[in-house]
């Protein structure tokens, strides 16, 4: 998959010669001995702010002794700055065979490496998902995170991706991926990181966001069931909600009123509503399918 990656740091265990790169010509340097070269338009670019790894780490914010998870290590900064931290057991999971090769040597007999594809790949249990996610392809593994039920994930995204996941309604960002994300998790961000803190710069700014599990009892009955819901109505966001609702059938407007929608509601547009009013409709759907007759 297009990876997006993290490196190394300036400190190493037991305080010896550092074993990761942590500035951009060190960076480059290992890159070039590894015969890897970044490609933007696959979002790769490696971190090179340790400053940056350390908050991350701080966030994991786990008890000792948990397990967590880091997807994508990279050269080894967050890795270094997690492991600093006392946090683990620690599994990383990396893709590219050189870096992995690089990650076993280097956190030999501190953290357990594992190669391959954080998409398809069969990923331990974890208290806690850690990582710098690959712009292509950070959506769904923040997804397979939360169905995966990991209580608590820290992830450097994409500015843009991050501040979608947190909208709120009636916000520009406020849309299908935020309810979605919130109807398994709740959402906070944290400080942006610029361009500059990654080799090769990306054209765009990084956020750190942190996602922790929903307690309680399910807020929708399923996935699929609010995807439902969501599809047909966010993929014209800019029309009345009287006009969309049909879509869902011709007793779309009569299962609105049944989930409570405020009065008005058809005049509103699908962000000014929140999520909360999608994953009761996504539950009268849901009963209205359970209780259909058969033939």
């Amino acid at each position: 998959m297009g990876r997006r990656t993290s490196t190394g740091s300036s400190s190493s265990r037991e305080g010896g010669p550092s074993a990761v790169p942590s500035d951009p010509s060190a960076i480059r340097a290992a890159l070039d001995a590894l015969g890897l070269t970044p490609r933007r338009g696959l979002g790769q670019s490696f971190l090179a702010d340790p400053f940056t790894a350390d908050a991350v780490a701080a966030l994991v914010d786990v008890p000792r002794g948990a397990a967590v998870l880091e997807i994508g290590g990279g050269l080894g900064l967050l890795t270094e700055a997690l492991l600093r931290r006392g946090l683990g057991p620690l599994t990383v999971v990396e893709k590219d065979p050189r870096l992995a090769e690089h990650l076993a040597r280097a956190f030999e007999g501190r953290a357990r490496v594992l190669r391959g594809d954080a998409l398809g790949l069969e990923l331990p249990e974890a208290e806690a998902a850690v990582g710098n996610l690959p712009y292509a392809v950070a959506t769904p593994i923040v997804r397979r995170l939360l169905d995966l039920r990991v209580p608590r994930i820290v992830a450097m995204l994409q500015r843009e991706v991050a501040e979608r996941l947190a909208a709120g309604p009636g916000s520009r960002s406020y849309g299908r991926l935020s309810i979605l994300t919130r109807a398994l998790a709740d959402v906070e961000l944290f400080r942006t990181v610029p361009a500059s803190s990654f080799v090769p710069a990306p054209a765009v700014e990084s956020r750190i966001v942190v996602l922790t599990r929903a307690g309680g009892p399910p807020r929708v009955p399923s996935r699929p069931a609010l995807e439902r819901v969501l599809d047909p109505i966010f993929a014209s966001r800019r029309k009345q909600l009287g006009n969309l609702l049909p879509r869902l059938g011709p007793r779309g407007p009569e299962m609105a009123r049944s989930a409570g929608w405020p009065e008005g509601w058809e005049r509103r547009r699908p962000e000014e509503l929140p999520p909360e009013a999608y994953f009761r409709l996504a539950e009268e759907v849901a009963r209205r399918r359970r209780d259909r007759p058969t033939a």
